[in-house]
């Protein structure tokens, strides 16, 4: 294992992956990361948000809501491409963020 590889292993992270050659390969990562790879880790996305928004709130003294936290999340990752618009994890974190909020706010609607 390099000292590199290490590194991330240490911190939990994942190594930065060449961006993929394709939209359908980057929505494809993102679709296994918030369904499979990252719910596992982390847990359920709706139950992740609730808490982020809620240490958010108290840090920010306002009112911050799983919506927001997708939102800023997603940001975040493309404040990133910024400065490295070749890492495909900043791209492919933020299709990830995108679409749990879409099916926390979806899940909040009434029907």
């Amino acid at each position: 294992m390099t000292e590199e590889e290490r590194s991330y292993y240490e911190h939990n992270d994942l190594p930065p992956k060449p961006l993929p050659v394709s939209r359908a390969t980057i929505l494809d990562t993102a679709k296994q990361y918030v369904t499979q790879d990252r719910q596992n880790t982390h847990g359920k996305p709706e139950d992740s948000f609730a808490r982020i928004a809620t240490y958010w709130s108290v840090y920010l003294e306002g009112e911050v809501t799983s919506k927001d936290v997708a939102i800023m999340m997603t940001l975040l990752k493309i404040a990133r491409l910024d400065e490295n618009p070749t890492n495909a994890d900043n791209w492919i974190d933020a299709c990830g963020y995108l679409a749990c909020g879409g099916e926390i706010v979806g899940s909040e609607v009434p029907r």
